[in-house]
């Protein structure tokens, strides 16, 4: 069973996303923190197979753990769940390595949906999360580059772009008549080619290049 750390200031938050876990066969609470500082003790000295972390909260908020988490349990997987809507509290934790990133206001389908993708060694950004990203990065000045430059072959290209659709490696395969092992291939591709960390950081990268 996998168990999973709750980081929430508030207690209610934590009761009410325990209950979405207390009949799952396959998934498990084992640990709960009211703050980062609380959750980098937990996470020192027990093992968890996710961290579910909020980013405002006292003492130590999201984004500080996650520079901790980074710099000390770089393999940790972690998925925002947080009211924070805002580019900069999106984009930092993302930069930071932040797995996932939904809203509060997620359906409880959403949620297991992300965390079953982080822990498939996947990351999960709601639609919302995207949207936000894009907006920002749609604002820069075209001399504010996120990414190294790089020369896509028209493949390549033709995957970014339906990456950023938010097609599946399936639905990418179907409609570029290719295996799914040489679409992941494209994938790493794409990421070693840009310096991206993540699909988030593909779609930031096309979103900016004006690939799509």
């Amino acid at each position: 069973m996998k168990q999973i750390l709750l980081v929430d200031d508030h207690k209610i938050i934590r009761d009410a996303l325990k209950l979405y876990f207390q009949d799952s066969t396959e998934y498990e609470v084992a640990g709960e923190a009211a703050n980062g500082a609380e959750a980098l003790d937990l996470v020192k000295s027990e093992q968890y197979d996710l961290v579910i972390v909020d980013v405002n909260m006292p003492k130590m908020n999201g984004i500080e753990f996650m520079e901790n988490v980074r710099l000390n349990f770089p393999t940790q997987k972690v998925l925002v769940l947080s009211s924070q809507e805002d580019a900069l509290s999106i984009n930092k934790m993302i930069a930071l390595g932040a797995h996932g990133y939904i809203l509060k206001n997620a359906p409880k389908e959403e949620m297991f949906t992300a965390i079953e993708e982080i822990l498939n060694d996947k990351n999960y950004y709601s639609k919302e999360v995207y949207e936000t990203i894009i907006a920002h990065i749609s604002k820069k000045k075209p001399k504010q580059r996120l990414t190294v430059e790089t020369k896509l072959s028209e493949r390549e290209i033709e995957v970014l772009q339906l990456i950023v659709q938010e097609n599946s490696n399936q639905e990418i395969a179907d409609k570029l008549f290719l295996s799914i092992r040489t679409v992941e291939a494209h994938k790493r591709n794409l990421l070693e080619k840009t310096g991206c960390k993540n699909i988030a950081g593909l779609v930031m990268y096309a979103v900016e290049r004006d690939i799509v």
